[in-house]
């Protein structure tokens, strides 16, 4: 399997999945740097290119002068507004969903051993917008993000632990029943949000279709302001915690052998993937497959280590986001694609092509 040819296998890995040798360390330095390196690309690019045609330089000038730091104006005001007020939020949360959803992604495929492991497959994304309607419900449309957090964390939580549950035989989790138990919550979250819509009449509820599709056209300097801390700290925190998520997906056995409280490593992860999920959910809807995608290519590309698997992800998964979004924006403009529609069509090949290959199931066997 990419980057984890044991994994699912319960072969005795104890030294493989934490051993990095100067080879690694190397490939892992330079992989980085190309990463960071896309995504100042990927961000610039973004900047320029929209319905409103803005330089490179004029783009610099604008940044400046919103610093304090005055250049002679190359630019008009028309395009000053476009850039700070509606383009500059919209990558910069972009940037960040990205970044969560690739850290998600990261940690539910190491925790549960999963590698079809995704917040939207897994029932995550649907349980946040659940949470989320039902807290507009109670709060009203004129919530803020900050308020609506909470219970999009919830909601994913409780519909990631629901499907593990489900999938758990024998202490551990089967991969195609996960699979299947995502789809069947998906359904009945679906099911819900759609009663709740019909029996409530509320128009707090009008903006659901907006999570359901996915989208960044939304995006303002609130957003970012409120997504920006969950997100750095959702990715130090796992940084924190890469060497026990390398146990874990050895296996609670190994792991809890070599000291890892398996419960409450478990419970932590999960609660800091539902609330990276639930801050891309309250920002920009549902947008699959980018956890599912992003880990794996960095696996392939780094190996098992989770301590370069995660920060990698991080980016990779902005990069990815960022570049999504253009094209959501630019390709059928002055109309815009969903993003989650984009996406999907880039990760359901992916996750079609992950089935075919049937060692992923066999695995379980």
């Amino acid at each position: 399997m990419l980057g984890s040819p044991n994994w699912g296998t319960g072969a005795p890995t104890r030294g493989l999945a934490v051993s990095v040798g100067p080879a690694r360390l190397g490939r892992r330095g330079l992989v980085m740097v190309m990463l960071v390196v896309a995504l100042l690309g990927a961000v610039g690019v973004s900047l320029c290119l929209g319905e409103v045609a803005i330089g490179p330089s004029q783009v610099i000038a604008i940044l400046l002068r919103h610093l304090g730091w005055m250049k002679p104006a190359s630019f008009d005001l028309s395009q000053d507004e476009v850039l700070w007020s509606l383009r500059l939020p919209r990558v910069l949360l972009g940037a960040l969903v990205g970044c969560c959803l690739g850290l998600a992604g990261a940690t539910l495929q190491g925790l549960l051993r999963n590698p079809l492991a995704d917040p939207a497959i897994l029932g995550s994304s649907a349980g946040a917008t659940l949470g989320t309607v039902l807290m507009l419900l109670v709060g009203g449309s004129g919530l803020g993000l900050a308020a609506m957090l909470p219970a999009a964390s919830i909601g994913g939580l409780a519909a990631t632990g629901a499907v593990y549950a489900v999938a758990l035989n024998q202490g551990r989790a089967d991969i195609l029943t996960m699979v299947l138990a995502g789809i069947a919550v998906n359904g009945i979250v679906a099911g819900v949000i759609g009663l709740l819509i019909a029996a409530t009449n509320n128009p707090a509820l009008n903006s659901v279709a907006f999570w359901e599709l996915g989208s960044l056209s939304g995006a303002t300097w609130d957003e970012v302001v409120v997504a920006a801390p969950p997100a750095l700290a959702g990715l130090l925190l796992l940084l924190r915690w890469a060497r026990p998520l390398n146990l874990l997906s050895i296996g609670e056995h190994d792991a809890r052998y070599l000291g890892v409280p398996v419960g409450r490593t478990r419970l932590i992860l999960l609660a800091v993937a539902s609330t990276l999920t639930a801050v891309t959910v309250a920002t920009a809807g549902i947008i699959g497959f980018v956890g599912l995608i992003v880990p794996h290519l960095m696996r392939s590309l780094l190996g098992p280590d989770h301590a370069g698997i995660l920060p990698a992800s991080a980016l990779a998964g902005a990069v990815l986001v960022v570049l999504t979004d253009l094209l959501a924006r630019t390709a059928a403009a002055p109309a815009e694609i969903p993003l989650g529609s984009l996406t999907a069509l880039l990760g359901c090949p992916f996750f079609l092509w992950l089935l075919r290959h049937g060692h992923i199931l066999r695995a379980q066997g």
